[in-house]
């Protein structure tokens, strides 16, 4: 197996842990939203889940705005949502991006080791 098929799997794999993770946090936010769930839980839970998606995404902790904070999430609660539905939208980017170039990879391998194939017959 390449190593380009193989970096394309990973990126892939993360791709799809970093839109269940934000999808996650949009049910926590609308939840709260609906008063379904208390901001303590509703906190909670996203702060939970932003070290998993943190360390697959380093560069945004340099922001300072990693953690959701209880006593000020009613007043963020429209922006937070639009702050995670345009990531959403950015990792579904990456993900047409990564399934792309990982069926184009693989596609490639195949074709590169049936013309090596064929080539090795012939002699």
């Amino acid at each position: 197996m390449s190593v380009e098929l193989i970096l394309w799997l990973f990126s892939f794999v993360s791709v799809m842990v970093l839109i269940g993770l934000t999808a996650y946090q949009l049910i926590c936010l609308s939840d709260l939203e609906y008063d379904y769930i208390n901001p303590y839980d509703s906190s909670s839970r996203i702060n939970a889940v932003v070290l998993i998606e943190y360390s697959l995404q380093g560069a945004l902790y340099l922001a300072r705005k990693h953690l959701v904070d209880v006593t000020e999430i009613f007043r963020q609660l429209s922006d937070e949502k639009k702050y995670r539905m345009i990531k959403l939208a950015f990792y579904f980017c990456l993900f047409i991006i990564t399934i792309y170039r990982l069926v184009m990879t693989a596609v490639m391998l195949f074709i590169d080791e049936d013309i090596n194939l064929a080539e090795t017959r012939s002699i």
